[in-house]
Order: C-alpha cells, then structure tokens, then sequence
C-alpha cells in the first residue's frame, strides 16, 4: 500500500468514525440524518430540495454528507439525491457534488470491509446483499465494478463492501466506479436542471423519480433471483 492509500485509508476511518459519533451522540445531527432519510426513502424530490435550501450556503456539504451517510449508514436510491443536486445546483456542479460524493461513499465502503472484515458488513449492508454481491463477482469477475456500476437496479452500496472482501486493489476498484457511475450522474443531474423551471415540471420529475424506483425495485428483485439460481 503506498502512501497515498494510506493516507485515505486513515482519512476514512477517521471520517468514519467522527461520523457514527456525531450521529448517535449528537441530537442535532441525529435527527438532520434521519429526517434527511424518511425523504430519501419516499423519493420526494421536492421536499429535498427545500431541505437541501434550508442550510443556505452549507447545501453542498448537506447533500455531500447526505451521500456518504446513505452509502455507509441506510443504503436509499442515491439517485434521488443526485437528481435534486442537479435541481439545485446546476447540472455541472450538481454532476460534480453528486459523483465526488459518491466516490467517497463507495471508497468509505471498500474501506469499512476491506479493515473490518465480513462480519461488521454484514450487519451494514445485509447478508443476504453480501451474498449476492458474492455471486455478482463471481459472475463478472474483474469486470463486476464497471457493470454494476452502469446498470440502475444493481445495489451500489454492497457492491462496494463487497469489492472490499476480494483482491481488487483500491485503485482497480475506485478508477471503475468513477467511470461506471459517471454516465448516469451526468443524466440524472441534467435532467433535475432540467426541472428548475415550473412547479408543473418538477412534480413531473417527482413522478418519473417514483417510476424509477418502483421499476429498479422490480428489475432488482429479477435480477436477484436469476443471480441466486446461477450455477
């Protein structure tokens, strides 16, 4: 490991740690995350974006925070945060927040997994997650990163917990996220630009956010069982 990777390994920790103290000993922080995830899970674009404006210039590290928390935390479409920072930030820096953000969430995960083993991820993202991201590897091998990345209704979180347990090297793994997650940041971000416009638009972009996860959850749960039946 060079120096580089020692470094963020210690900056994650560290980040890590501060973080799950501020969460369950600091009142504020609790419950600015939990109400921030109620939102999330109701994929409620419009109450995102008044909560996002509600912290003033501290927006940007609001939603950033927000990612990281979701990735490690309570794992909820990342999208919706993605689309709301396009809607509130502009679709070059919304793209911008949203994929630094999530690089290092999924470099915090791969972290988390790769110090602290199969027993602390499993209570994180879920055994039966873990298992599947198992099989996604086994399937796709070194190709795993980059194809889950691009596909909507693959889980990102336990994916990258998951990339942590193998023999991928952090660079391997970080260099196909960034590429993998790329493309459907750019498009989420311009689209929530998109619906800055009306009211009308942006609850049209609420309704397509909803059909989004409620068709990703149905394509997950295919996904799942054909990856679960695979030899």
């Amino acid at each position: 490991m060079d120096r580089i990777q020692k470094n963020m390994l210690v900056g994650t920790v560290s980040a890590f740690a501060v973080l799950t103290v501020l969460y369950f000993f600091v009142p504020d922080i609790n419950a600015f995350v939990n109400n921030a995830f109620k939102i999330l899970s109701k994929a409620d674009v419009p109450a995102l974006k008044a909560y996002f404006l509600s912290f003033g210039p501290w927006a940007p590290v609001t939603s950033a925070l927000l990612m990281v928390f979701q990735s490690v935390i309570a794992p909820l479409p990342a999208f919706v945060i993605t689309f709301t920072n396009g809607l509130v930030f502009g679709a070059w820096w919304g793209t911008l927040l949203s994929w630094s953000s999530a690089m290092a969430g999924a470099a915090l995960c791969f972290y988390l997994s790769r110090i602290f083993g199969r027993p602390l991820v499993e209570k994180l993202a879920g055994a039966h997650s873990l298992e599947l991201a198992d099989k996604f590897f086994e399937k796709y091998g070194k190709h795993a990163i980059v194809i889950a990345r691009l596909l909507p209704f693959v889980p990102f979180d336990p994916i990258s917990y998951g990339a942590g347990l193998t023999g991928m090297s952090f660079r391997g793994f970080f260099v196909a996220t960034g590429i993998g997650q790329l493309p459907a940041t750019i498009v989420y971000s311009y689209l929530g630009q998109s619906a800055s416009g009306t009211v009308k638009v942006l609850f049209f972009v609420f309704a397509v956010v909803t059909s989004l996860v409620i068709i990703s959850a149905a394509l997950k749960k295919r996904f799942e069982r054909r990856l679960m039946e695979a030899k």
